[in-house]
């Protein structure tokens, strides 16, 4: 008897003295901002509907502001951008949402959030240059919405979430809110395919791996867009159709060196990074870019 009591006060001892965690033993996150204001809204797809200006539905550009039917890799390397990260060119794009039959257009930086997608994070790797892709499929039914793989909470507005289509109303003063993933695991040879899907693949639901024939690890992106509409929402709709038919597009025109330095410090180091690649709560780890959001000279 008082040689189990002298084990279990032992062993509550051990447990009593035994080293905290530090910040730097608990991942969290694993992701940094790419923070872009509106560009401009236009019926184009550089990725859909190349080179035929005007064939597609109306879209809202982030990012770089040279974006159009005829974009290429090198016409958005040479394009500025609203990102704040002054190497970021890429393009990115969703159809416009209207009320009625006016556009609405936040003009505020919005988020593109970089993730990771797999369980094993330290394995993402960059986005090649000109790698593109369509994430969402603006054909869905609202239960394929509700349930694909990409979807984040749905439409969202003050305290209403879950809706896989616009709420009929929105608490004046509040904003409509959009989140969804994109796939995350690459083929490792395409850069498109004909379908702008079929070269990307999301990761496995239980073992969130890579499947054999999407080998390469890609940061997920995570658009969280935000609307400035509210009240009644009875005349809100996309370009393309219903809420459930909300999809986005992706062109990579980053710096290699800079994308490459944000994925290496933040998602494979398990940070939760802004723009710049500073985490907040780990001040400590420092900051991949430099004040200027650019990487500092060698």
């Amino acid at each position: 008897m008082y040689r189990k009591a002298f084990l279990l006060a032992a062993a509550a001892l051990v447990v009593t003295f035994a080293p905290a965690a530090s910040a730097d033993d608990v991942v969290t996150h694993h992701e940094f901002q790419a923070d872009c204001t509106i560009t401009h809204h236009q019926p184009d797809d550089p990725i859909v509907y190349p080179n035929q200006p005007g064939a597609s539905h109306d879209h809202t550009f982030l990012g770089n502001v040279t974006t159009n039917a005829a974009s290429t890799t090198q016409s958005l390397l040479a394009g500025a951008t609203t990102c704040l990260a002054p190497d970021d060119h890429s393009a990115y794009w969703f159809p416009t949402l209207y009320n009625g039959n006016q556009p609405v257009l936040s003009t505020w930086s919005q988020v593109v959030y970089y993730k990771s997608g797999i369980l094993d994070y330290t394995k993402v790797r960059p986005f090649p240059q000109g790698l593109r892709f369509v994430a969402g499929d603006m054909m869905a039914t609202e239960g394929e919405f509700q349930h694909a793989p990409g979807a984040i909470e749905g439409w969202e507005c003050g305290d209403s979430f879950h809706n896989w289509d616009f709420p009929s109303y929105c608490v004046e003063g509040t904003q409509a809110n959009i989140r969804y993933q994109s796939p995350s695991c690459w083929d490792g040879v395409h850069l498109d395919s004909a379908d702008h899907r079929s070269h990307m693949a999301y990761p496995d639901r239980v073992t969130l791996t890579c499947p054999a024939d999407h080998p390469v690890p890609v940061p997920m992106i995570e658009f969280k867009i935000a609307f400035p509409v509210s009240g009644d929402m009875s005349q809100v709709h996309l370009a393309s159709g219903r809420g459930y038919s909300w999809h986005y597009d992706f062109f990579n025109a980053w710096d290699p060196a800079t994308l490459a330095a944000l994925v290496t410090h933040c998602i494979n180091g398990g940070l939760q990074c802004d723009a710049r690649g500073f985490d907040l709560y780990k001040p400590d780890r420092g900051a991949a870019l430099g004040p200027d959001y650019r990487l500092p000279a060698p």
